[in-house]
Protein backbone atom coordinates (compact mmCIF):
# COMPACT_ATOMS: atom_id res chain seq x y z
CA UNK A 1 0.00 0.00 0.00
CA UNK A 2 2.91 2.31 -0.15
CA UNK A 3 4.19 2.19 -3.56
CA UNK A 4 3.12 4.75 -5.55
CA UNK A 5 1.44 6.77 -2.68
CA UNK A 6 2.19 9.60 -0.56
CA UNK A 7 3.18 9.57 3.01
CA UNK A 8 2.99 12.07 5.55
CA UNK A 9 5.50 11.18 9.19
CA UNK A 10 4.96 13.71 11.69
CA UNK A 11 7.80 14.07 14.34
CA UNK A 12 9.85 12.41 10.97
CA UNK A 13 13.68 13.60 12.72
CA UNK A 14 13.41 11.30 15.23
CA UNK A 15 14.83 7.77 15.47
CA UNK A 16 11.49 6.12 14.88
CA UNK A 17 11.11 8.38 11.70
CA UNK A 18 14.21 8.03 10.33
CA UNK A 19 14.10 4.57 9.87
CA UNK A 20 10.52 4.86 9.14
CA UNK A 21 11.61 6.78 6.06
CA UNK A 22 14.58 4.54 5.33
CA UNK A 23 12.42 1.41 5.16
CA UNK A 24 9.59 3.37 3.73
CA UNK A 25 11.96 4.53 0.85
CA UNK A 26 12.60 0.90 -0.24
CA UNK A 27 8.91 0.47 -1.34
CA UNK A 28 9.23 2.94 -3.81
CA UNK A 29 6.37 5.86 -2.65
CA UNK A 30 5.70 8.63 -4.66
CA UNK A 31 6.75 11.20 -1.81
CA UNK A 32 7.20 11.20 2.23
CA UNK A 33 6.97 14.29 3.76
CA UNK A 34 8.39 14.80 7.02
CA UNK A 35 6.79 17.46 8.99
CA UNK A 36 8.76 18.08 11.66
CA UNK A 37 9.41 21.62 13.68
CA UNK A 38 13.46 21.15 14.17
CA UNK A 39 15.12 22.86 11.03
CA UNK A 40 18.47 21.95 11.80
CA UNK A 41 17.38 18.19 12.18
CA UNK A 42 15.84 18.59 8.88
CA UNK A 43 18.78 19.91 7.18
CA UNK A 44 21.20 16.72 9.04
CA UNK A 45 18.11 14.23 7.97
CA UNK A 46 17.94 15.35 4.47
CA UNK A 47 22.11 15.17 4.05
CA UNK A 48 22.11 11.85 5.26
CA UNK A 49 19.55 10.50 2.91
CA UNK A 50 21.02 12.18 0.20
CA UNK A 51 19.13 14.40 -1.05
CA UNK A 52 16.56 12.07 -1.93
CA UNK A 53 13.94 13.73 -4.24
CA UNK A 54 11.24 11.39 -3.14
CA UNK A 55 11.63 13.24 0.36
CA UNK A 56 9.72 16.41 1.09
CA UNK A 57 10.72 18.52 4.37
CA UNK A 58 8.33 20.48 5.90
CA UNK A 59 8.93 23.33 8.83
CA UNK A 60 5.62 22.99 10.78
CA UNK A 61 4.14 22.23 14.48
CA UNK A 62 1.20 19.66 14.65
CA UNK A 63 0.00 21.76 17.64
CA UNK A 64 -0.65 24.49 14.44
CA UNK A 65 -4.00 23.58 12.62
CA UNK A 66 -3.21 25.14 9.36
CA UNK A 67 0.58 23.83 8.95
CA UNK A 68 -1.20 20.25 9.46
CA UNK A 69 -3.91 20.22 7.16
CA UNK A 70 -1.83 21.75 4.30
CA UNK A 71 1.01 19.21 5.14
CA UNK A 72 -1.78 16.79 4.51
CA UNK A 73 -2.86 17.67 1.49
CA UNK A 74 -2.83 15.01 -1.06
CA UNK A 75 -1.80 12.39 1.68
CA UNK A 76 -2.79 8.84 1.51
CA UNK A 77 -1.14 7.15 4.79
CA UNK A 78 -0.05 9.21 8.05
CA UNK A 79 1.83 8.20 10.88
CA UNK A 80 1.49 10.15 13.85
CA UNK A 81 4.73 9.80 15.71
CA UNK A 82 5.75 13.24 17.29
CA UNK A 83 5.06 13.94 20.66
CA UNK A 84 6.51 15.16 23.92
CA UNK A 85 7.37 11.76 25.78
CA UNK A 86 9.86 12.36 28.47
CA UNK A 87 8.59 11.30 31.25
CA UNK A 88 10.45 14.48 33.72
CA UNK A 89 9.70 17.57 30.95
CA UNK A 90 6.30 16.27 30.62
CA UNK A 91 5.85 16.08 34.63
CA UNK A 92 7.41 19.48 34.59
CA UNK A 93 5.62 20.91 31.93
CA UNK A 94 2.00 19.30 31.46
CA UNK A 95 0.74 22.28 30.30
CA UNK A 96 3.05 21.81 27.16
CA UNK A 97 2.78 18.11 27.03
CA UNK A 98 -1.03 18.34 27.00
CA UNK A 99 -0.49 21.08 23.85
CA UNK A 100 1.29 18.98 21.63
CA UNK A 101 -0.34 15.40 22.67
CA UNK A 102 -3.53 15.77 22.78
CA UNK A 103 -4.45 19.48 21.19
CA UNK A 104 -1.79 18.52 18.60
CA UNK A 105 -3.81 14.55 17.83
CA UNK A 106 -6.86 16.45 17.52
CA UNK A 107 -5.53 18.13 14.69
CA UNK A 108 -4.17 15.20 13.05
CA UNK A 109 -7.57 13.89 13.30
CA UNK A 110 -9.13 17.21 12.07
CA UNK A 111 -6.66 17.81 8.85
CA UNK A 112 -6.55 13.54 7.92
CA UNK A 113 -10.60 13.89 7.50
CA UNK A 114 -10.85 16.99 5.71
CA UNK A 115 -7.80 16.16 3.44
CA UNK A 116 -9.87 12.87 3.22
CA UNK A 117 -6.23 10.80 4.11
CA UNK A 118 -6.78 6.99 3.85
CA UNK A 119 -5.20 5.47 6.75
CA UNK A 120 -3.75 7.10 10.03
CA UNK A 121 -1.33 4.84 12.12
CA UNK A 122 -1.19 6.43 15.97
CA UNK A 123 2.03 5.97 17.65
CA UNK A 124 1.49 5.29 21.45
CA UNK A 125 3.13 3.88 24.50
CA UNK A 126 2.82 1.55 27.04
CA UNK A 127 2.70 4.17 29.23
CA UNK A 128 -1.12 5.30 28.20
CA UNK A 129 -1.76 1.82 29.91
CA UNK A 130 -3.20 2.69 33.59
CA UNK A 131 -1.33 5.70 33.44
CA UNK A 132 0.15 7.74 36.77
CA UNK A 133 2.29 10.38 34.55
CA UNK A 134 1.31 13.44 32.73
CA UNK A 135 2.87 11.40 29.33
CA UNK A 136 0.91 8.75 29.75
CA UNK A 137 -2.26 10.48 30.53
CA UNK A 138 -1.96 12.17 27.57
CA UNK A 139 -1.20 9.57 25.20
CA UNK A 140 -4.15 7.93 26.75
CA UNK A 141 -6.31 10.16 25.24
CA UNK A 142 -5.04 10.47 22.49
CA UNK A 143 -5.45 6.74 21.53
CA UNK A 144 -9.28 7.23 23.06
CA UNK A 145 -9.37 10.12 20.45
CA UNK A 146 -7.98 7.90 17.54
CA UNK A 147 -10.15 5.33 18.24
CA UNK A 148 -12.97 7.37 18.11
CA UNK A 149 -12.29 9.38 15.17
CA UNK A 150 -13.27 6.23 13.23
CA UNK A 151 -16.62 6.95 13.86
CA UNK A 152 -16.27 10.90 12.25
CA UNK A 153 -15.58 9.27 8.90
CA UNK A 154 -16.12 6.84 6.38
CA UNK A 155 -13.70 7.51 4.36
CA UNK A 156 -10.52 7.41 6.56
CA UNK A 157 -9.12 4.74 9.17
CA UNK A 158 -7.43 5.14 12.77
CA UNK A 159 -5.55 2.42 14.50
CA UNK A 160 -3.07 2.66 16.72
CA UNK A 161 0.00 0.98 18.10
CA UNK A 162 1.85 0.84 21.57
CA UNK A 163 5.15 0.20 21.88
CA UNK A 164 8.06 -0.28 24.80
CA UNK A 165 11.42 1.27 25.23
CA UNK A 166 12.78 1.09 21.76
CA UNK A 167 16.75 0.53 21.85
CA UNK A 168 18.43 3.37 20.79
CA UNK A 169 15.61 6.57 20.81
CA UNK A 170 16.45 9.70 21.87
CA UNK A 171 15.88 9.32 25.91
CA UNK A 172 16.48 5.63 25.79
CA UNK A 173 18.24 3.96 28.82
CA UNK A 174 20.72 1.56 26.91
CA UNK A 175 22.60 5.00 24.80
CA UNK A 176 22.70 6.94 28.55
CA UNK A 177 24.03 3.04 30.35
CA UNK A 178 26.37 3.34 27.02
CA UNK A 179 27.51 6.72 27.96
CA UNK A 180 28.12 6.27 31.57
CA UNK A 181 30.39 3.22 31.03
CA UNK A 182 32.38 5.24 28.10
CA UNK A 183 32.71 8.01 30.62
CA UNK A 184 33.79 5.11 33.52
CA UNK A 185 31.02 6.80 35.60
CA UNK A 186 28.87 3.99 38.05
CA UNK A 187 25.33 3.53 36.18
CA UNK A 188 22.24 4.80 37.53
CA UNK A 189 19.50 3.03 38.37
CA UNK A 190 15.91 4.11 39.41
CA UNK A 191 15.24 1.34 41.61
CA UNK A 192 16.45 -2.28 41.81
CA UNK A 193 13.22 -3.96 41.01
CA UNK A 194 11.99 -2.06 38.21
CA UNK A 195 11.36 -3.69 35.09
CA UNK A 196 10.97 -2.21 31.44
CA UNK A 197 9.50 -3.54 27.93
CA UNK A 198 11.91 -3.45 24.93
CA UNK A 199 12.33 -3.31 21.01
CA UNK A 200 14.15 -2.88 18.31
CA UNK A 201 13.89 0.24 15.80
CA UNK A 202 13.48 -2.46 13.29
CA UNK A 203 10.67 -4.28 15.53
CA UNK A 204 9.18 -0.69 15.81
CA UNK A 205 8.72 -0.41 12.45
CA UNK A 206 7.57 -3.78 11.47
CA UNK A 207 4.67 -3.04 13.83
CA UNK A 208 4.22 0.29 11.99
CA UNK A 209 3.68 -1.65 8.89
CA UNK A 210 1.95 -4.23 9.78
CA UNK A 211 -0.78 -1.88 11.51
CA UNK A 212 -0.21 0.02 8.15
CA UNK A 213 -1.16 -3.00 6.00
CA UNK A 214 -3.59 -4.98 7.80
CA UNK A 215 -5.58 -2.83 10.19
CA UNK A 216 -9.16 -2.50 9.78
CA UNK A 217 -9.65 1.22 11.57
CA UNK A 218 -10.73 1.25 15.58
CA UNK A 219 -8.26 -1.05 16.75
CA UNK A 220 -4.70 -1.20 18.71
CA UNK A 221 -2.38 -3.22 17.63
CA UNK A 222 0.03 -4.54 20.44
CA UNK A 223 4.20 -6.31 19.68
CA UNK A 224 5.11 -9.58 21.87
CA UNK A 225 7.69 -7.67 23.48
CA UNK A 226 10.84 -8.69 25.34
CA UNK A 227 11.24 -7.62 28.91
CA UNK A 228 13.76 -7.77 31.65
CA UNK A 229 15.00 -6.23 34.97
CA UNK A 230 17.22 -3.19 34.98
CA UNK A 231 19.48 -4.63 37.49
CA UNK A 232 19.83 -7.18 34.77
CA UNK A 233 20.46 -5.00 31.89
CA UNK A 234 22.88 -2.55 33.86
CA UNK A 235 25.06 -6.19 34.80
CA UNK A 236 25.46 -7.43 31.21
CA UNK A 237 26.28 -4.27 29.42
CA UNK A 238 28.81 -3.59 32.18
CA UNK A 239 30.44 -7.24 31.84
CA UNK A 240 30.48 -6.58 28.55
CA UNK A 241 32.50 -3.80 28.74
CA UNK A 242 34.87 -5.08 31.05
CA UNK A 243 33.64 -3.80 34.33
CA UNK A 244 32.33 -5.09 37.70
CA UNK A 245 28.97 -6.28 37.31
CA UNK A 246 27.55 -4.18 40.29
CA UNK A 247 28.94 -0.72 39.60
CA UNK A 248 25.91 0.77 39.63
CA UNK A 249 23.90 2.67 41.77
CA UNK A 250 20.20 3.70 42.99
CA UNK A 251 19.21 6.68 42.84
CA UNK A 252 15.49 6.58 43.25
CA UNK A 253 12.09 6.38 41.45
CA UNK A 254 11.28 9.71 39.43
CA UNK A 255 8.70 11.75 39.70
CA UNK A 256 5.80 9.93 37.45
CA UNK A 257 7.86 6.72 36.64
CA UNK A 258 6.59 3.40 37.14
CA UNK A 259 8.03 0.11 38.37
CA UNK A 260 6.54 -1.98 35.75
CA UNK A 261 4.95 -1.61 32.51
CA UNK A 262 1.69 -2.42 31.42
CA UNK A 263 1.20 -2.85 27.49
CA UNK A 264 -2.29 -4.62 27.67
CA UNK A 265 -4.64 -3.84 31.35
CA UNK A 266 -7.04 -5.72 33.14
CA UNK A 267 -9.90 -4.33 31.37
CA UNK A 268 -8.60 -4.50 27.75
CA UNK A 269 -7.85 -8.54 27.92
CA UNK A 270 -11.05 -9.96 27.62
CA UNK A 271 -11.52 -8.12 24.22
CA UNK A 272 -7.64 -8.73 22.98
CA UNK A 273 -6.88 -11.04 20.72
CA UNK A 274 -3.95 -13.20 19.39
CA UNK A 275 -3.44 -12.01 15.86
CA UNK A 276 -0.59 -14.22 15.21
CA UNK A 277 3.01 -15.26 17.01
CA UNK A 278 3.88 -11.50 16.90
CA UNK A 279 1.10 -9.22 17.25
CA UNK A 280 -2.09 -8.63 19.85
CA UNK A 281 -5.25 -6.62 18.69
CA UNK A 282 -7.21 -4.92 20.83
CA UNK A 283 -10.72 -3.86 20.23
CA UNK A 284 -13.01 -1.17 21.43
CA UNK A 285 -15.42 -1.61 23.86
CA UNK A 286 -18.33 -1.49 20.99
CA UNK A 287 -16.68 -2.50 18.02
CA UNK A 288 -18.73 -2.20 14.78
CA UNK A 289 -19.06 -5.32 12.11
CA UNK A 290 -15.96 -4.02 10.59
CA UNK A 291 -13.77 -5.09 13.11
CA UNK A 292 -15.68 -8.09 14.54
CA UNK A 293 -15.95 -9.89 11.43
CA UNK A 294 -12.23 -10.04 10.74
CA UNK A 295 -11.52 -10.51 14.21
CA UNK A 296 -13.94 -13.34 15.50
CA UNK A 297 -12.50 -16.19 14.22
CA UNK A 298 -8.77 -15.50 16.10
CA UNK A 299 -8.44 -16.74 19.65
CA UNK A 300 -8.55 -14.59 22.49
CA UNK A 301 -5.55 -14.01 24.94
CA UNK A 302 -5.51 -16.30 28.07
CA UNK A 303 -3.73 -13.96 30.36
CA UNK A 304 -5.51 -11.51 32.45
CA UNK A 305 -2.60 -8.59 32.20
CA UNK A 306 0.60 -8.28 29.83
CA UNK A 307 3.24 -6.52 32.37
CA UNK A 308 6.54 -5.95 32.08
CA UNK A 309 7.51 -8.47 35.40
CA UNK A 310 5.58 -11.56 33.67
CA UNK A 311 8.29 -13.08 31.71
CA UNK A 312 11.52 -11.17 31.40
CA UNK A 313 14.66 -12.44 29.61
CA UNK A 314 17.95 -13.65 31.42
CA UNK A 315 21.59 -12.40 31.03
CA UNK A 316 22.21 -14.77 28.13
CA UNK A 317 18.92 -13.15 26.43
CA UNK A 318 19.79 -9.51 27.18
CA UNK A 319 23.48 -10.02 25.46
CA UNK A 320 21.62 -11.61 22.83
CA UNK A 321 19.15 -9.09 22.29
CA UNK A 322 21.81 -5.67 22.59
CA UNK A 323 24.02 -7.40 19.85
CA UNK A 324 21.28 -7.70 17.68
CA UNK A 325 20.40 -4.19 18.65
CA UNK A 326 23.89 -3.33 17.80
CA UNK A 327 24.65 -1.73 21.53
CA UNK A 328 27.01 -4.45 22.18
CA UNK A 329 29.83 -6.91 20.11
Amino acid sequence: MIQGQTILITGGTGSWGQKLTEVLLEQNPAEIRILSRNEYAQITMQRDFGHDTRLRFVIGDIRDYRAVEEACRGVHVLFHLAALKHVPVCEDQPDEAFKTNVIGTQNIIRAAIRMQVAKVIDVSTDKAVDPINVYGMTKALGEKMMIRANGLSESTRFVCIRGGNVLGTSGSVVPLFRRQIDEGKSLTITDKGMTRFFLTRTEAIHLLLKAAEAAVGGETFVMKMKACKMTALASVMLEQAGRPAHDYKVTGIRPGEKLHEVLISPFEAPRTYKYDEQYYVILPQEPDKRLTDPYSGLPRVTFSEYRSDSAMMNRSAIAQFLRAGGFIY
